[in-house]
């Protein structure tokens, strides 16, 4: 990307969407993070010297709020990268209650939505921009995830529905579907016995677990002048995870076999 533009990263403070603010820093734009009010002056966020604005993507004022801060301080938004999310500590349907389904299908998928809606449909007033939506590759198959992969799975149609609405006026939408990412919230998860570390890596083809820069560069591309022609797609960013799913049923992928390179 060329021209200097201004971005919103909601999720900003950690993982995915950090790595996405600051690669979008180094590349020249003016770019805003947007996080939960206790997460808007981090470390990692204020070395930057960029705009922090608090949001709650649940919030529909919030959310509203956030977009005309950000009018008001740089005229314009050209690109939104919706990376605020949650995810779920593995249970069956019977352990998962339903204020937890809530909070997670809440976050995940209808502050995506919200997200979209205010700031797209000002994208299309100003006659273009670009939005790429945090997926995953649970948004199409079946894992133990019963509020998780249901909300991932739906901010895949959201991502298809937007690109048809909105494609006219110059707006792209688009997902990326990382893996298993080595972000802050995963390593909690893994700390805490949740998920295992070496079956997440098992199943990917490179045998090894994705790296937030390298999500972000796949936004960033999606985001840039040379994806002008790309709209409503979902780019896996998975070391290979989706393309090794069935090797499981003949023994595993070859590093997982001994004896076999």
């Amino acid at each position: 990307m060329s021209r200097q533009k201004v971005f919103a990263v909601t999720g900003g403070a950690s993982g995915i969407g950090l790595a996405v603010v600051e690669r979008l820093h180094t590349d020249g734009h003016l770019v805003v993070s947007l996080d939960l009010p206790d997460k808007t002056n981090t470390p990692a966020l204020k070395a930057l010297g960029i705009l922090t604005l608090p949001i709650d993507v649940n919030d529909e004022v919030s959310v509203r709020d956030a977009h005309a801060a950000i009018i008001k301080a740089h005229g314009a938004v050209n690109g939104l990268v919706n990376s605020a999310g949650v995810i779920q500590k593995r249970q069956t349907p019977d352990q998962l209650s339903m204020k937890d389904w809530d909070f997670v299908v809440d976050t995940d998928m209808r502050g995506t939505y919200l997200c979209c809606a205010v700031f797209g449909s000002h994208m299309v007033e100003q006659r273009g921009g670009a939005i790429v939506n945090i997926a995953s590759i649970t948004s199409t198959c079946g894992v133990p995830l019963h509020a998780y992969a249901p909300a991932k799975a739906g901010v895949l149609s959201i991502t298809q529905c937007l690109a048809g609405q909105w494609g006219h006026a110059g707006v792209r939408v688009n997902a990326v579907a990382p893996g298993y990412t080595q972000t802050p919230g995963l390593q909690a998860a893994i700390d805490r016995g949740d998920r295992d570390q070496a079956l997440l890596v098992r199943q990917a083809a490179l045998g090894r677990m994705v790296q937030t820069n390298e999500v972000a560069n796949g936004v960033v591309f999606l985001l840039s002048d040379q994806a002008s022609a790309i709209t409503g797609v979902s780019l896996p960013i998975d070391c290979g995870w989706l393309a090794s799913v069935g090797w499981e049923t003949y023994g595993g992928l070859p590093h997982t076999r001994q004896g076999i390179v």
